[in-house]
């Protein structure tokens, strides 16, 4: 089944949570698959940190014939987020106001402005309901924002390896990313590629977080026992570092860290744990065993307190990364949520 790109525009200022204003916007957004006749097989997904509009390109196992997300029966929407570089409005789009990028004048952004941009997307699709809401890690951090912010569309919430707020831990870890970033004497300019070798490092750093011990025990194992230099593990993390070089930038790895960093669905609320009681969705909480970043008494404390909610834990080799290579597990896990939905309705 063939995939579409879109683009979205927004031509009204748009106010910012934290106090700036976008003088309008873009969202570049993929579709798969067909509406049915009464517009109840949506599903609408989250992407993570460095993710794109294309989910089939970066979770491609969940949206294939036979999975848990076959787009023979399901219409499947991911935007990518604003601040991003893959087509929506980021620090290298150019500011209408000066006919050039933004670069460093780039405002400040937080999920909630992500948010009610998707929402914003969704309203001028003519989309009142929505069967599942899905997204792992930052993606996760939205779509609970989501949920909490418009419960009454929401029919089902996946939510991966993510939590109410942002840790001092995770906090840290994207600290130490950006000062990576801030390392590098080209990041003052105003240039598309600034910054660029203070990535490969902020990338390497971030690796650690989405990885862990045992990982690179395993997958970055010496053969060569007499070796004194250029080590398994070295080469890794400078390959993962151009890697992302190659398709990213560093203004916008900077912007989305940051919004990662003030995650918190009890601001401006009455707790965290009011904010999570007023989802409506029936709920997945999904936790990985060996994930350092967003560990799983992260997710047990969204599953406790997210009313009816379930949490399965997935066992992975790959840490935080896990959401994104545990697919048989994941597929199974999905299939069998919607299966006991399927069920209590028969038994009722």
């Amino acid at each position: 089944m063939q995939k579409h790109d879109h683009t979205f525009h927004h031509q009204h200022p748009f106010p910012l949570e934290a106090g700036g204003v976008l003088p309008g916007f873009q969202l570049r957004y993929t579709t798969l698959g067909k509406l049915n006749h009464d517009r109840s097989n949506i599903v609408w997904v989250c992407h993570a940190l460095t993710g794109s509009s294309d989910f089939t390109d970066w979770w491609g196992d969940l949206f294939r014939e036979g999975s848990a997300f076959d787009p023979n029966h399901y219409f499947i929407i991911c935007v990518n987020m604003l601040g991003g570089c893959y087509g929506s409005t980021g620090p290298l789009s150019i500011n209408p106001e000066t006919g050039k990028p933004f670069y460093h004048a780039f405002p400040t952004l937080t999920n909630r402005d992500s948010v009610r941009a998707f929402d914003l997307l969704r309203r001028e699709l003519q989309i009142d309901s929505i069967h599942t809401l899905l997204g792992g890690s930052l993606g996760g951090q939205q779509a609970l924002e989501w949920a909490i912010q418009q419960p009454g569309v929401f029919k089902h919430l996946i939510a991966l390896a993510t939590n109410a707020a942002h840790s001092p831990w995770g906090i840290a870890f994207n600290e130490a990313q950006r000062l990576s970033i801030e390392a590098d004497p080209t990041w003052k300019e105003n240039d598309p590629r600034a910054g660029a070798q203070g990535l490969k490092a902020a990338r390497a750093i971030g690796m650690l977080s989405y990885r862990y011990y045992e990982t690179f025990n395993q997958t970055q194992i010496e053969k060569d026992h007499d070796k004194l230099d250029d080590f398994r593990a070295s080469t890794y993390q400078r390959y993962q570092g151009e890697k992302l070089v190659n398709r990213f930038d560093a203004f916008s790895y900077y912007t989305l860290s940051k919004m990662m960093d003030s995650h918190n669905v009890g601001r401006t609320r009455e707790s965290i744990e009011a904010a999570l009681q007023t989802v409506q969705a029936r709920t997945l909480i999904v936790g990985i065993d060996t994930d350092i970043l967003f560990p799983v008494h992260e997710q047990k404390f969204l599953a406790t307190n997210i009313p009816g909610a379930t949490y399965i834990e997935l066992t992975s080799l790959y840490g935080h990364d896990g959401f994104l290579v545990e697919f048989e597990q994941l597929d199974s896990v999905i299939k069998h949520f919607y299966q006991q939905k399927q069920l209590s309705t028969v038994l009722s």
